[in-house]
């Protein structure tokens, strides 16, 4: 079975034909529980999202803020592993037939084989990777499998980014570019910031034709509209997993996420 890159990359044109934004949401594999994770995931497509990145919970983040630290410290608690963040995408995918990447950084994916990890996600229906710790430059064994296999490798990019890298990963990347929103690590913010358009426009020009979706600092649904009147995606992540993190149970966790979903997707089509 060939991943569903080709899923991903309809999913974002059918929203592009709609003259909005796709809605991306991110939650961690394992939090609250396997099963609870699933269905919080079940519950943002429910509520709206077009597309979910499922994270690979990891003891040592870089990008990740402390309310994802938290919930990846409770998935881990739990005894996580590769094989239920696979579960995870199978089940989640096979239920709403929409488009599940994963996200995590490069460690794990080294230690298990870049072999095995992309046969085990397409054949679970996976849509791709989101890799923010691999440098372009050492990806190739990386896109090899990938490519192999049908999934595509999202690349991230920051204000920082010379254009000169922006070219690189954009050549090198598949499925979209990930712009992180400003410097630092995820949370929600009150602003998502003007280096975002700005990053988003440079992006763009360093050519592949790409979709670019923002993340890091999206919260509610007027920074949702804010980001899509500029981007092809909206990234939202610390916000769906807090919702989880203050309800006073697991199902009112899930809820949440549902209700939240449906808040930002209302957000991503003001602008159509």
């Amino acid at each position: 079975m060939s991943g569903n890159i080709q899923l991903l990359s309809d999913t974002l044109a059918a929203a592009k034909a709609e003259d909005r934004s796709a809605l991306i949401a991110y939650l961690p594999a394992g939090f609250p529980t396997v099963d609870g994770g699933i269905e919080a995931i079940k519950a943002a497509f429910d509520g709206g999202a077009d597309i979910v990145e499922v994270g690979l919970p990891h003891s040592d983040p870089v990008l990740d803020g402390p309310v994802i630290q938290t919930a990846d410290d409770i998935a881990l608690r739990g005894g996580v592993k590769i094989a239920d963040v696979m579960r995870t995408v199978k089940e989640t995918y096979e239920a709403t037939g929409k488009p599940v990447l994963v996200m995590t950084y490069w460690n794990p994916i080294d230690r298990y084989g870049v072999e095995r990890f992309t046969a085990e996600l397409a054949e679970a229906g996976g849509a791709g990777c989101i890799l923010p710790d691999l440098p372009v430059q050492e990806s190739a064994l990386w896109r090899e499998h990938a490519e192999k296999h049908g999934l595509a490798t999202v690349f991230v990019v920051a204000p920082s980014s010379k254009d000169a890298r922006l070219a690189d990963i954009t050549a090198a990347g598949s499925g979209f570019v990930y712009a992180a929103s400003l410097m630092g690590v995820t949370g929600t913010r009150e602003s998502v910031g003007a280096q975002a358009q700005d990053l988003v426009e440079r992006t763009r020009a360093a050519g592949a034709g790409l979709p670019v979706c923002v993340g890091l600092g999206v919260s509610n649904a007027a920074q949702a509209a804010e980001v899509a009147g500029f981007a092809d995606g909206v990234i939202v992540g610390s916000a769906f997993v807090k919702r989880m993190l203050d309800a006073p149970d697991d199902k009112a966790g899930i809820e949440g996420v549902r209700a939240l979903a449906g808040e930002l997707a209302k957000g991503v089509r003001r602008q159509a």
